[in-house]
């Protein structure tokens, strides 16, 4: 049986969005109006809708709201925001924080340090396959790089999230590489070819607009550092790039901090256990908001608004471009709603191959479209859990920092032009 489809479905959606945006265009401060607040109403405007010709109970709307909420991932994403509190707390008490910053002022020029950040970023996140995990690692660092250097804060931690949708986007063990090349029935060294050879531009700029970027205001006055206080970087580094789960990662690295600064007298077992009690808080926030938005996330499915995006959006394709055009703009849009490109490229990954197969677009190239996109707009998105986590850990808005997503934007602007060029021209099997 077809779900029903409803605008009514989309109506959350469009309500946060005017209230979020809304009071920081009227108040000039996009921080004015905190996500968890935003969230919250939201959630309460779509307990009081239902679709047309149906009569739902409060009481079976909020059983669907909680248990969208509770949803495995999303319970499994609040426990990996709870650890990555606790590791960068630690690291920062024991002296990584401090000592990798130094190294890297030290070894790399000014004008490089911020390519050099984007560089290991896209690195660590091909290997890692996870940009949350690659945000955990480096927006410390970015944040020390900035205080030490004077840089913008939030074009730092710009360049920490384009580093680590880089390789959410391309690498193998990503999520959404399998979720892309599963739905289309391809093989992944053909997506990695394709989607490479469409995003490789957007790397290439990046770096260079990032290095005319770099060089002005720094100011690098110290350049001590400790190689055994990087130890939890670097553990944490190298658990990620043979790929452990990225819980594994995260014991590992708070693990090692709190024995080397126990050790190294950077606190006592009491401290310890105060300083990891404080990271676990200031993640809060960000854990409280992953679940709400699950939660509505499940009343907007509920109601049809995912459903009404996917019927609207197909039914205006006429030609092959049209057919790749559709599909960036259908899993686009799903991420947007969704916050989450995996879930949007599952959510759109069927209807994709049904119009490839209408308008004999390669599957391959319809993987990598559904990735990129995804990626890319889950990488300017305010709301998206990478720029979230960056945003609470630099401790300032998320508005900050989507302006400076720069390799973000280009993956867009090379997705556009390889649908409209017709690009890559090469032959795939499939």
């Amino acid at each position: 049986m077809k779900k029903k489809t409803s605008f009514i479905g989309l109506l959350p959606l469009v309500f946060f969005l005017i209230l979020f945006m809304g009071t920081g265009i009227i108040t000039g401060n996009f921080s004015s109006m905190p996500l968890l607040v935003a969230f919250t109403l939201s959630a309460a405007f779509a307990l009081l809708l239902d679709t047309k010709g149906v009569k739902t109970s409060l009481s079976k709307k909020i059983d669907i709201f909680a248990k969208a909420a509770g949803e495995p991932t999303i319970m499994l994403m609040v426990v990996i925001f709870v650890l990555a509190g606790a590791f960068y707390s630690i690291a920062d008490a024991m002296g990584a924080v401090t000592s990798i910053v130094n190294m890297g002022l030290s070894l790399l020029p000014a004008n490089m340090l911020l390519p050099g950040l984007f560089v290991v970023g896209s690195i660590l996140s091909f290997s890692m396959g996870t940009s949350m995990g690659t945000v955990t690692a480096l927006a410390p660092i970015g944040v020390g790089i900035a205080m030490q250097t004077g840089m913008d804060l939030p074009l730092v931690l710009g360049t920490v999230v384009g580093g680590a949708m880089f390789g959410d986007n391309l690498s193998f063990i990503s999520d959404t590489t399998i979720a892309a090349t599963r739905t289309q029935g391809v093989e992944m060294r053909d997506k990695f070819k394709s989607n490479i050879l469409i995003v490789l531009p957007a790397f290439i700029i990046t770096v260079i607009i990032l290095t005319f970027l770099s060089g002005g205001n720094a100011n690098i006055s110290q350049h001590d550092y400790s190689l055994i206080r990087i130890i939890p970087y670097v553990a944490i580094i190298i658990s990620a790039a043979v790929g452990l789960n990225v819980m594994v990662v995260l014991a590992i690295g708070i693990g090692s901090g709190s024995v080397i600064g126990l050790l190294m007298g950077s606190f006592n077992t009491i401290e310890m256990l105060s300083v990891l009690q404080s990271g676990m808080e200031s993640m809060e926030d960000l854990a409280l908001i992953s679940i709400m938005v699950g939660g509505l996330v499940g009343l907007m499915h509920y109601y049809g608004g995912i459903e009404f995006l996917l019927e609207k959006i197909t039914s205006k394709v006429k030609t092959k471009m049209g057919a790749e055009m559709g599909i960036a703009v259908l899993v686009s849009l799903i991420d947007i709603t969704t916050t989450n490109n995996t879930i949007s490229i599952i959510t759109a990954g069927p209807l994709a191959k049904d119009l490839s197969d209408e308008y004999g677009v390669n599957k391959v190239k319809t993987a990598s479209i559904l990735d990129i996109f995804s990626s890319a707009f889950q990488g300017i998105s305010p709301y998206a859990a990478q720029i979230l986590l960056a945003a609470t850990i630099g401790k300032i808005s998320p508005m900050q920092i989507v302006p400076f997503s720069i390799y973000s934007y280009l993956m867009i602007v090379c997705g556009l032009l390889s649908i409209f060029l017709n690009l890559p021209k090469i032959k795939f099997t499939r």
